[in-house]
């Protein structure tokens, strides 16, 4: 028997993690092959990652064949699980991203405000390629979209892609439950965390220890500063005992963001001026990465990757594949289609949300209301992901004023007007569904 997994954006940094996770779960999740997936511009990373890759197989002693090629739809053919992360553009669209708003004395961050819009227009219509795709060359198979933003993402493609079986994965919330059994000194696989929300704005409403409330304490112990739960590429300072107080929910670092936006805007731009954008800082540690993929006697992913700040993305994604190929019926958090899971949201929107992972994929378990607390905030933020949607799509550009214009990230009509033209003139070879009928 068979059992195909195709990683398209297979010469990303992030590869070897996802190697990693498939040789740790082989004995449940047998894959017999790994095609790996680039374009032309990521030929020489898809070499040297496919090198490192079969080192770690042949070291783990796992029958598994490792391919590569520059051609999706030959590795698409028969597939049975797909995941995908590209980036569109590369690195250097990214620090457009963050350095343009910047310029503007905005936030400049990859998922977020202004460039997390843009990186949604110029992704959703390649991932849209693929989706049909994979309809005609691999329809069952399972697409785990770990593409940010990866709620949008997931949302487009399952609104308007041709193939359906698709999912999307974060990392942030399993780092959440990392950090709070790091926090109560358990084991993760102890912790369950009812999450309610949308993709890097999701909260976590209550903590379960082997079935035990433990909310409150949890609460409680966010209040030490030194008690926290962050990836690599976001500073936290913590949460005022005021907010955690009054909202007694688990806040996610990408909050920050938004409800202490003066503050990080402050030390983001501290870090923009002392040592470039994040994207600059990013292709260092590529860098450096690479040169230690290239030593042929690396047999085993380095430390170093978790500075990249995808800590988890591996188990994130390789979970959900194991749990469908066994039919575990386990609790995973996943980007998933409402479906009345959150009453308070559309039925065809995307959620990030608890589901039962089978054999049939993600089944969401009923949230029903949103706390008033938050349920204004998330749907804005919603309205925003539609919006910006529909743009990439259509290429519409007064959509995209307006998901500019309500993003809390940006607000202000004049900002909106100049960041729009600006992003749109630096990534036009990457957008051209917004030039064709100008």
């Amino acid at each position: 028997m068979t059992l195909k997994l195709v990683i398209i954006g297979g010469g990303s940094s992030y590869t070897p993690e996802i190697i990693e996770g498939i040789i740790d779960r082989h004995d449940q999740f047998p894959v017999t092959e790994i095609a790996l997936v680039d374009i032309e511009q990521g030929k020489e990373k898809l070499q040297i990652i496919t090198g490192l890759a079969k080192r770690m197989i042949h070291k783990a002693n796992k029958s598994i064949v490792i391919t590569s090629t520059l051609e999706r739809r030959r590795a698409l053919s028969g597939a049975d699980f797909v995941t995908s992360q590209i980036r569109v553009g590369g690195l250097k669209a990214r620090e457009k991203d963050e350095r343009i708003p910047f310029s503007y004395g905005a936030l400049g961050q990859e998922t977020n405000g202004a460039g997390g819009i843009f990186k949604a227009l110029r992704t959703i219509p390649v991932l849209l390629e693929i989706s049909k795709d994979m309809q005609e060359l691999c329809p069952n198979a399972w697409l785990i979209n770990f593409t940010n933003p990866a709620g949008m993402v997931t949302e487009a493609l399952l609104k308007y892609g041709e193939h359906k079986r698709v999912i999307g994965v974060c990392n942030i919330p399993f780092n959440m439950r990392t950090g709070v059994a790091e926090i109560l000194k358990c084991n993760v696989e102890d912790i369950e965390i009812e999450f309610l929300g949308l993709n890097h704005f999701v909260f976590g409403r209550r903590v379960l220890v082997k079935g035990v409330d433990c909310t409150a304490n949890v609460i409680e112990r966010l209040k030490d500063p030194a008690n926290q739960y962050s990836p690599a590429n976001i500073v936290s300072e913590g949460w005022s005992t005021t907010f955690l107080s009054a909202f007694k929910m688990l806040p996610n670092p990408y909050h920050s963001y938004y409800f202490k936006g003066a503050d990080m805007l402050e030390k983001n731009l501290e870090a923009y001026w002392e040592n470039g954008t994040r994207a600059e800082v990013v292709q260092q540690v590529e860098a450096e990465l690479f040169k230690k993929y290239e030593n042929e006697s690396l047999e085993e992913k380095p430390t170093e990757l978790e500075k990249r700040g995808g800590a988890f993305y591996s188990d994130a994604a390789c979970n959900v594949m194991t749990s469908i190929y066994t039919n575990k019926g386990d609790v995973q958090t996943v980007n998933v289609q409402n479906n009345g899971t959150i009453s308070d949201l559309p039925d065809d929107v995307v959620i990030e949300t608890n589901a039962l992972m089978g054999a049939d994929g993600p089944r969401p378990i009923s949230i029903g209301a949103l706390p008033l607390s938050i349920r204004g905030i998330i749907q804005l933020m919603k309205n925003v992901e539609e919006l910006v949607i529909e743009a990439a799509i259509k290429g519409d550009r007064e959509r995209l004023y307006q998901a500019l214009l309500i993003n809390p990230l940006v607000r202000e009509e004049a900002l909106a007007k100049d960041l729009m033209e600006d992003l749109l003139e630096a990534h036009k070879e990457d957008l051209p569904q917004f030039y064709q009928q100008a």
